[in-house]
Formats: structure tokens, C-alpha cells, sequence
């Protein structure tokens, strides 16, 4: 695939991330993850979220203009028009009690060290858990599944039981029809 405007998403835990980053360092292009524009600067993190035209406009500013990127995350119900930008989009899945069992050990290295606020780990872990069931309130496979259908650009769905380096060979790879954008 050449370098383009690219979007690697799936549920917290696919390893959306850890891909975007390698694609990134392989086209020498910037990287950036929806997260950071989602929330707030806040300590402890992931406790303020940002208004969702603040985000977009933020975006705006200080990556979309580029001409080539890796955006990780994901973005529903705010960034469709971020997303219309892409060329093509990856979806990564994952068995359930794996990517459950990676989340749990991000998490614990993430909060090492840090005072633990137990509840908000908690009540993450939950939402996370709640992905794929399709009665969810909250983000679910479902609703992930009814956005790529809305698409214009091209998807290339991966498993990301793959090793992070198959993923980035399979993206790198891929030869998409071209797109309009």
C-alpha cells in the first residue's frame, strides 16, 4: 500500500495502536491516536472528555492537514468527518477472552506505580467487556460492523491474533482499489 491517509480501528484491546504505530514508522508519517483528541489533558487520564467539535477542529489544526497518516481508534458518532478524509480503513478483530486478557495487562502496567483509582479500572474493564454483546449500550461490534458499511473507501479486515509484524507486512501489502479522496 502506498502512503496515504489511513485509519486503523477496532474494539479497545485489538491492538489498533500497536498497528498504526508500525504502519507509521514504515511509511516515515505521523501517527496519531483518536484518544488524544477524545479526552482531555487530565491527571488521573481518560476522565474529561472533550466536546466532539472541539476534537475535530483540534484535529484539524494539528494533523489532517498532512498528506500522508496513521490515525488509530476508533470514532464513532464524532468522526465521520475525519474518517471521509481516509483512503482506506483497517478493521482489527480479536477472539473476546483474548483481547480482554491483553486489556487487563495494558492496564496493569499502565496504572503501576500510579495511586490506583480502582472503580474507574473497573468500570472500564466492564465497557470493554461489553463490545461484543450487540444489546451494549455503548460502543459494540454491532455498531462498529453498521459503520464500515457506510464507507466509501476500502477496508481490509485482519485478525490481530496475527503477530504485530504479519499485521503490519498485511497492511503494507494491501493494494486497495484507488479511492476519490
Amino acid at each position: 500500500m502506498r502512503r496515504c491517509r489511513l485509519h486503523v480501528t477496532g474494539a479497545s484491546g485489538a491492538g489498533t495502536t500497536t498497528l498504526a504505530r508500525a504502519v507509521a514508522d514504515s511509511w516515515a508519517v505521523p501517527h496519531a491516536d483518536a484518544d488524544d483528541y477524545f479526552w482531555l489533558p487530565t491527571d488521573p487520564a481518560y476522565t474529561a472528555k472533550r466536546p466532539a467539535s472541539a476534537r475535530v477542529a483540534l484535529m484539524e489544526q494539528v494533523f489532517l492537514p498532512r498528506r500522508a497518516w496513521v490515525l488509530s481508534g476508533s470514532m464513532l458518532g464524532w468522526g465521520d468527518p475525519v474518517v471521509a478524509r481516509c483512503d482506506a480503513v483497517v478493521f482489527l478483530t480479536l477472539d473476546p477472552a483474548e483481547r480482554i486478557r491483553r486489556l487487563e495487562e495494558r492496564e496493569r502496567v499502565r496504572r503501576a506505580g500510579s495511586p490506583v483509582e480502582e472503580s474507574a479500572h473497573e468500570k472500564f474493564l466492564a465497557w470493554a467487556r461489553g463490545y461484543d454483546d450487540p444489546s451494549f449500550g455503548g460502543r459494540n461490534l454491532r455498531a462498529h460492523e453498521d459503520w464500515l458499511a457506510t464507507l466509501r473507501c476500502p477496508v481490509l479486515r485482519l485478525d490481530s491474533a496475527l503477530s504485530p509484524h504479519q499485521l503490519r507486512d498485511a497492511v503494507l501489502a494491501w493494494a486497495p482499489p484507488a479511492t476519490s479522496s
